[in-house]
């Protein structure tokens, strides 16, 4: 009994020694651990540091040959593509193309910062297509209207420019299509972004909500729980999210709909989150340009054309043939009102590939024949994540 005693005594005494000595050596693993994190955030920041002196060397060698062009989307595109084929995690393709893009922003910013104009003011959802797309290293120009977007690219003052085009619940955004008509900017690159829609506002209850205003794509957007959870309230459409916001942040009784950025700059609480009626709410915006792009390997083009007046009966159909024959894919046609005469209308089409490149290029030497306009807005990379 004795000896059973004291080899029990003799255990309990080790135990606390023994939970010592494992946090130790697991103190110690965790600093290694630590250590080496220090090692390669070491060498990270050496490479960021050698990739912006290349792109200060590459900014001063345009500058000597004269050219203008610091910016490739092009050139980004299979940038972009080639982490993602190269990522073998933890981290997400969407995580690892987010970092890259910081970075490549921040190292173009060394060359020549860009001017991106966007529909504003800030805090819309242009403003987040901005910053997607170019990331947090350009100087943003926020505009109160789609046409002030284009001028200010067409005259010089902004580099490139970010619109919406479409949504995937309410459609194309028709003041954008119609300003292809006139201005002789091209598309340069797409940006998909997940639209959450949220109800803010300054107050703690949604008794107290007496009008809800917004940009109408919004309230368009929400338009089923709107009418389900607040069927009463006044809805007022404004030019923005942004104004909408501004407008519940000075105004009792005032709630407004948007994302959680417009939510940040105005102060504003989220009353409830993600109100869209749609999971799956996306709009789709096009960065403008004043040149057309080199192919990228994975492009889109989007093409304006009309047919001619002689063709009569089945003259869609006669302009549509050559793409079906060359295995062209169409992923977008819609017809807009051409402005020139009543009852007149042209055709908006999004197909797949370059209009540089084969089969693409043989079907619009085809469809020129029967068109009375062809012209290509533009072909870009496709949208990356």
């Amino acid at each position: 009994m004795a000896t059973g005693k004291k080899t029990t005594q003799k255990k309990t005494a080790r135990g606390p020694a023994k939970s010592r000595a494992t946090l130790q050596k697991r103190g110690k693993a965790l600093e290694s651990i630590r250590a080496e994190i220090d090692a390669i955030d070491g060498q990270l920041a050496t490479l960021i540091s050698a990739r912006a002196r290349i792109a200060q060397s590459v900014g001063e060698a345009k500058r000597a040959a004269g050219t203008a062009e610091f910016y490739r989307p092009e050139r980004e595109a299979a940038v972009l593509r080639r982490v993602i084929e190269e990522n073998d995690g933890p981290l997400s393709d969407e995580e690892m193309v987010r970092l890259f893009r910081e970075i490549m922003s921040a190292c173009l910013a060394q060359q020549e910062p860009l001017k991106v104009a966007f529909l504003g003011p800030e805090g819309t959802f242009t403003q987040q297509a901005v910053l997607k797309q170019f990331g947090h290293s350009v100087r943003a120009i926020p505009l109160p209207a789609i046409d002030e977007v284009f001028r200010e690219v067409e005259s010089g003052a902004a580099d490139f420019g970010v619109v919406p085009i479409e949504n995937s619940t309410e459609g194309t955004v028709s003041h954008t299509a119609d300003m292809f008509l006139l201005s002789p900017l091209k598309i340069c690159g797409e940006v998909e972004l997940r639209i959450s829609q949220n109800l803010m506002g300054r107050m703690k209850r949604l008794e107290d909500i007496q009008r809800i205003v917004s940009h109408q794509q919004s309230l368009a957007q929400t338009r089923g729980w709107l009418s389900e959870h607040l069927p009463h309230v006044e809805r007022i459409a404004v030019s923005s999210n942004a104004e909408a916001a501004r407008r519940a942040r000075d105004e009792d009784g005032t709630a407004s709909v948007g994302g959680s950025v417009a939510a940040e700059v105005y102060g504003l609480d989220i009353l409830v989150p993600e109100i869209e009626d749609r999971d799956d709410n996306t709009t789709r915006f096009f960065v403008v340009g004043r040149k057309l792009l080199a192919p990228s390997g994975a492009d889109r083009t989007t093409l304006l054309f009309s047919a001619r007046d002689t063709l009569g009966a089945g003259a869609l159909v006669r302009l549509l043939e050559p793409f079906a024959r060359h295995g062209v894919s169409l992923s977008r046609l819609e017809s807009r009102p051409s402005r020139r005469k009543k009852w007149d209308y042209v055709f908006f089409a999004d197909v797949e590939g370059h209009a540089d490149v084969a089969p693409l290029s043989t079907a619009l030497a085809e469809v020129k024949q029967v068109a009375s306009l062809l012209k290509v807005l533009g072909s870009y990379p496709r949208t990356i994540l």
